[in-house]
């Protein structure tokens, strides 16, 4: 007589290898899609001689194609499967990339950058929590910080490794080689680890042997989600990330070519690696920190209040404030990572599990939509006064910390 599968009995619990397997689809989908444009951009302006407001409109469009992707993204996976979008989504970046590098006239580039935009949306943040999401709840913020980390070492391992194929052997043969093992690896991935869920495998949220009575709770006080647009705890959480993101990509954009002054160039590239594994060791430890109960909203407030800090210090270090820079740009890095993690878990949080996927998809979708146009914006601010980007960043946190902190429910209870 056969036994029941069960988690404790014959099969080991499937989730943490599904968060591996979304660790790489993050590493390949931020290392292609969020930190390659900036290196495409000037590929192509060397490689084509287009002016450099040209590429970067390409660049813009890449994003906001993207994000009308990720708004869709609950409605594709339900039509075609995690699995078989995130398979998709590696197919059309690679292909997207190389369009960029074969572009002979700037519609090309342009039609390009709908391919790669789509890619992105089906392989970055919204993507990332619908791979993760089903395997836990308990310890989803571990889980999904574990997840998400490879969005970090996406761009300490590809961005360089982007610029050195592209110096060595040309934009082409980089965007091949590298979209190949993108849309190969990612193939693999999903039928390896994606195409089931746990009901499949007999298996239950977090690995427990049975329902947990915790996920029965979760969001009991919840209303389900009606009009988006209308609700309050939707709106502060949409908006307080979006200016959160904003003011992240918005400093990020500038903050590498402003540390040359003061570090040269060398130790520029240095100090931004420290703050990619600042932002790791943020992540992890606010993934782990997150208990059962925990106000996220709060959580989320608290981090970029860090990150305030830190604008305010390297604004305080100036030209020669060296001390004060690298004190500053550590504790802006451990707030980084977050900004893309704690959003998700917020919605986890505030939302009926029906309705997650959905807000954590249109969150992502507005938040990227936005910092789309915040390089530019700050850029204009640099060009008055370098030290107004500093300003400005520090009150856009100061402001999503606001913002989410008035989306609170008198009564809190997460999962």
């Amino acid at each position: 007589m056969d036994l029941p599968v069960t988690p404790t009995t014959t099969t080991p619990f499937a989730g943490w290898r599904v968060v591996r397997a979304a660790f790489i689809v993050a590493v390949f989908g931020w290392g292609v899609g969020f930190y390659g444009p900036p290196v495409f951009l000037f590929a192509v302006h060397e490689a084509r001689g287009w002016p450099i407001p040209l590429v970067s409109a390409a660049v813009t469009c890449h994003f906001l194609l993207g994000a009308l992707v990720v708004g869709n993204l609950p409605r594709i996976h339900r039509r075609f499967g995690v699995a078989g979008v995130t398979r998709l989504g590696g197919v059309l970046s690679g292909v997207g990339v190389l369009g960029w590098a074969l572009a002979d006239a700037p519609w090309q580039l342009f039609v390009a950058t709908a391919v790669s935009g789509a890619g992105w949306a089906m392989t970055g943040a919204a993507a990332i929590n619908a791979i993760v999401a089903p395997w836990f709840v308990r310890r989803r913020p571990a889980a999904l910080s574990a997840a998400y980390n490879g969005a970090s070492v996406g761009g300490v391992v590809l961005s360089p490794l982007w610029v050195s194929l592209i110096a060595g052997f040309g934009f082409p043969v980089a965007a091949g080689a590298i979209g190949f093992a993108m849309a190969a690896a990612l193939w693999w991935l999903a039928a390896r680890h994606l195409a089931a869920d746990p009901a499949a495998l007999g298996q239950f949220p977090d690995g427990d042997a049975a329902l947990p009575p915790v996920a029965v709770r979760a969001n009991q006080d919840a209303a389900p989600l009606r009009s988006p647009w209308a609700e309050r705890r939707f709106g502060t959480l949409a908006l307080g990330a979006s200016i959160g993101l904003f003011a992240q990509v918005g400093l990020i954009a500038h903050l590498l070519s402003m540390l040359v002054a003061p570090l040269g160039a060398t130790l520029a590239g240095i100090v931004a690696g420290l703050m990619t594994v600042c932002a790791i060791v943020g992540r992890t430890g606010m993934g782990w920190l997150l208990r059962p109960g925990v106000d996220r909203r709060i959580a989320a407030a608290g981090n970029y209040g860090v990150q305030l800090l830190g604008s305010l210090l390297m604004l305080a270090g100036g030209a020669d404030g060296v001390a004060w820079l690298l004190a500053g740009i550590a504790l802006f890095g451990l707030g980084l990572g977050n900004a893309t993690s704690l959003p998700p878990l917020i919605a986890q949080a505030d939302f009926t599990p029906a309705d997650t996927a959905r807000v954590v998809a249109l969150i992502t979708a507005i938040g990227q939509a936005g910092y789309a146009f915040a390089p530019a914006g700050f850029g204009l601010l640099r060009a008055v006064d370098p030290a107004l980007i500093f300003i400005l960043a520090a009150g856009l946190q100061g402001l999503a910390a606001v913002v989410l902190l008035a989306g609170r429910r008198r009564t809190t209870s997460g999962p």
